[in-house]
């Protein structure tokens, strides 16, 4: 099986993190130039001719191969991440599956650094994401409140870290497949999974770090093997649309 984390374009978020906190969005949008991150990364994964498998190949018998032939596309429910998996569930023909618990570390909260402090916020109901992405196919813990329980307002790290070790052990369950899955998520997120998928213990002195739409591959084998083949991939960037 093969595994691709895509990390989503750049969120208006991400554009003003070194601006006033208060311009923060508990659930940001891509930016313009997100998008052009989102429509480069799906043409990528679509139509670039697939290094890996050439190098594959025996050289004698080599095959100029098109596109990742990705058979399994899931993303967040997270708005970012949800726009960004749009165009690539066009380029590659899929049905993106929504997995709720490949969202970002934290989830969905607003830090108003005064008396309200850390305030969760429920996300897209149901209703609300179904209109906005109709060809989407959503999880029954999407309800019409909402996915993320703003009662808990902030997720800590630990639980993140919990998080993606069931993740990790769900992918491990397809490991004897020739599935080639991507998941389409975030950056803290993406650490914590990688990590989990490699059992490396959690903690910030080691960071897998991802721009905005970067790529990593981790290839699981019938014997048990783990092959990282590459991590923060953006070949599929021009130097303006990097983040």
């Amino acid at each position: 099986m093969e595994l691709y984390i895509i990390r989503h374009g750049q969120s208006t978020n991400n554009a003003s993190m070194m601006l006033d906190l208060r311009d923060r969005e508990a659930d940001p949008p891509l930016t313009e130039l997100g998008q052009q991150q989102a429509e480069a990364v799906a043409r990528y994964v679509a139509e670039h001719v697939n290094i890996d498998t050439w190098v594959e190949q025996a050289p004698h018998n080599r095959k100029v191969i098109h596109g990742f032939g990705i058979t399994q596309l899931f993303c967040s429910p997270m708005l970012r991440t949800l726009q960004t998996c749009r165009p690539i569930a066009t380029a590659l023909n899929l049905q993106p599956k929504v997995w709720v618990d490949i969202h970002e570390h934290g989830g969905l909260f607003l830090d108003y650094q005064d008396e309200r402090g850390l305030v969760g916020f429920p996300g897209l109901t149901r209703a609300d994401m179904g209109a906005q992405f109709p060809d989407y196919d959503l999880p029954p813990q999407i309800g019409e409140t909402g996915w993320w329980n703003s009662e808990h307002g902030y997720e800590d790290i630990a639980a993140c870290q919990a998080r993606a070790i069931r993740v990790a052990a769900a992918l491990r369950l397809q490991s004897n497949s020739s599935q080639r899955i991507a998941l389409v998520s975030h950056g803290t997120f993406a650490d914590c999974l990688i990590k989990a998928l490699l059992n490396l213990l959690p903690g910030e002195e080691l960071r897998f770090f991802h721009y905005n739409t970067a790529i990593t591959r981790v290839d699981f084998h019938a014997d048990g093997k783990t092959i990282v083949r590459y991590t923060n991939r953006v070949d599929h960037l021009t130097p303006e649309l990097m983040s």
